[in-house]
């Protein structure tokens, strides 16, 4: 890490992740959402944690609850109304809040990403665009800053896209960097033809999806418009996708490798300062 040049110390960091456990089984990305931002916390931090209220997260058993300051909103998607409704639970043994990103139209099934049968669903691609676009009208609801803010899984890849241009002059995400961990999670079922349109949104042009045009929108094509965005990325698995490694690296963008040590917050931590 001797190699970044150490600039304003982060403080606030924010982090969008596809599965944190305890509330999801245990994996990769759900032991980094919930373990990295407990240790950046401990460091002196102030964290803000968000994932998808999937179905197969038992409500009862974690104690979410609704908060209704935060809820009640609606988000247009395909010219349909779509309520938000926002969800918090606390894992007391990390004094850490986790809030919740809920629909009854997208993640009210029983699964995460497929069902019972192993299929991916159809409409993953609308929840990806709900999930991000929830995240960030509820950061400015709390009316929170962050100066990091670390996407993890695939279902928070266009929050780069989103904060860059839609958000990109609002005052809570005008100074924000932005960074992608890339993980071992491909999804097999490519998004739909429309998935480029109903990206857009004010700010959001036709010509900043163009790498979208024409070409299957598959786990390849999304995480390249993700780096695409991103002001840094993370490999967070030791192995990822080939093409997607090949693209980081020909974009010379900041990128912290893959590193197997146990204790990676520091590491995290430098890099978070070095943008």
């Amino acid at each position: 890490m001797s190699g970044f040049i150490r600039m304003k110390k982060v403080n606030k960091v924010l982090y969008i992740s596809q599965e944190i456990f305890p509330y999801l089984q245990e994996s990769e990305i759900s032991n980094m959402g919930r373990y990295l931002p407990q240790a950046v916390q401990d460091r002196g931090k102030e964290t803000r944690t968000f994932m998808p209220k999937f179905g197969a997260v038992n409500e009862r058993r974690n104690q979410l609850h609704e908060v209704i300051r935060l809820s009640g909103m609606n988000l247009i998607i395909d010219d349909t109304d779509h309520p938000l409704i926002i969800k918090v639970a606390s894992i007391q043994a990390a004094r850490m809040q986790v809030y919740f990103i809920d629909n009854e139209d997208y993640f009210h099934r029983k699964n995460t990403v497929k069902d019972e049968e192993g299929e991916e669903y159809d409409d993953n691609d609308e929840r990806t665009i709900f999930f991000v676009r929830g995240v960030m009208e509820t950061v400015k609801k709390l009316r929170w800053t962050p100066d990091i803010i670390h996407c993890q899984g695939w279902m928070s890849a266009l929050a780069p896209l989103y904060i860059k241009k839609a958000y990109n002059q609002d005052p809570f995400f005008k100074h924000s960097k932005v960074i992608y961990s890339v993980f071992d999670d491909e999804f097999k079922k490519p998004f739909r033809e429309l998935f480029a349109e109903r990206l857009l949104l004010e700010g959001i042009e036709k010509k900043h999806v163009s790498q979208l045009k024409d070409t299957e929108i598959d786990f390849v094509a999304l995480s390249k418009l993700a780096i695409d965005y991103s002001d840094g990325v993370i490999q967070s698995s030791a192995k990822i996708n080939d093409a997607v490694l090949e693209y980081v690296t020909s974009k010379k963008i900041n990128f912290l490798p893959y590193n197997s040590i146990e204790d990676y917050a520091d590491e995290y931590l430098a890099f978070y300062d070095s943008l």
